[in-house]
Formats: structure tokens, C-alpha cells, sequence
């Protein structure tokens, strides 16, 4: 097999990009978007994670772009400011060639190094096995499973929300993160 190319991805590359997910729109559970958003909302949501300082991967084969990963923040609130969620695709042509792995290891990579704590992946049907494989393999497990929480193609399908810890489970606060409040000690209860 030739050499699986990862890179950062850019502007030019969301055709591609929007091409490849938009068949798993059109085809799949794993996304619960209906419609396929088209090039120039691609780049506004590339726009908008890189704008946060957060990797937006692909994979490329032969010159020709086959998958994409991102993380977007898990929630909006501050809380989760340490707390990521990936987001995977990978062309039908070319799935179970080690792609998903080789992207989603590099995304995990580099949120261990910007001091991220927690990766979160909803995997949408919990038929969806090859992306549940996936994460399970990279380290991910089980942490929920919401019933019926969606409806596509005249389905409800569920939501399966996976977790992985980065860092080799840390959990001192990254560099420079504020403490927060604690009450006095006499008020702390037993």
C-alpha cells in the first residue's frame, strides 16, 4: 500500500473535504446532519475551528485527499475549556486501510501537547461498529448511550458517547488554568 500522507488541512482542501462528507450525509447514520453543507459552510466551520487554535487533519493517498479529522470544543462553557470532541470521515473508497487510525492518533497527539485533558467522540447509530472499532481501539470507552435521541432516513438512531483521557489520565490543572472557587475550609462539610 503506498505511504498514507497526514497533513494540516486548508481552505483549498474543503472540496474534497466537503465531497467526502457529504456522501456520509447523504448516506450514513453516522452524521445527523439531512443535508450536506456545501463548500463555503465547510470553510466557514474550518474557519471557525482554526480560529480556536484547534488541528483540523486529512489524510491523503496518491496525491488524493481520502479523510479528514478535527476536534471542536465539547461544550461551550468554560468548564469544558480542556475537554475536546473529535470528529472523523474517511472516503468509502478507502476505509479499513488504517486511515481512521493513523488520523484520529495524530489529532490525539496534538491535543496531548496543547495541554487538552479529555477527548470526547459521539458516534451517531449504535450500528455505526467501524467508527465505534475505531475508537475503542484508540483508547476510548463507553461512557453513555442515548436512546433514540435522533431520526434520519425514517430511523431513530442513537447517540453513543465515548471518552478518552490524554495524558496519561492527568488530572493536575494544565499550566496556567485558573483554580476556581473554594470555600473556606470550615465550610466544606465533612
Amino acid at each position: 500500500m503506498t505511504e498514507i500522507i497526514l497533513r494540516d488541512a486548508e481552505v483549498a482542501d474543503m472540496p474534497a473535504i466537503a465531497a467526502i462528507y457529504a456522501h456520509h450525509v447523504q448516506t450514513g447514520y453516522g452524521s445527523f446532519e439531512e443535508i450536506p453543507p456545501s463548500v463555503e459552510e465547510m470553510v466557514r466551520r474550518f474557519d471557525n475551528i482554526r480560529a480556536r487554535g484547534l488541528p483540523w487533519r486529512l489524510a491523503e493517498l496518491d496525491g488524493r485527499i481520502v479523510g479528514y479529522c478535527y476536534v471542536s470544543p465539547y461544550q461551550a462553557r468554560s468548564a469544558y475549556r480542556f475537554t475536546v470532541q473529535d470528529s472523523i470521515y474517511i472516503d468509502e473508497r478507502f476505509l479499513n486501510r488504517g486511515i481512521g487510525s493513523a488520523l484520529l492518533g495524530s489529532i490525539i497527539e496534538i491535543c496531548t501537547a496543547l495541554g487538552y485533558r479529555q477527548m470526547m467522540a459521539g458516534v451517531g447509530d449504535s450500528g455505526n461498529e467501524g467508527s465505534l472499532r475505531l475508537h475503542t481501539r484508540m483508547g476510548f470507552r463507553t461512557v453513555g448511550h442515548a436512546v433514540g435521541v435522533g431520526i434520519k432516513f425514517g430511523r431513530w438512531l442513537d447517540l453513543v458517547l465515548l471518552q478518552r483521557p490524554l495524558g496519561q489520565d492527568r488530572t493536575d490543572l494544565p499550566a496556567g488554568a485558573p483554580t476556581g472557587y473554594l470555600p473556606p475550609a470550615d465550610q466544606m462539610g465533612p
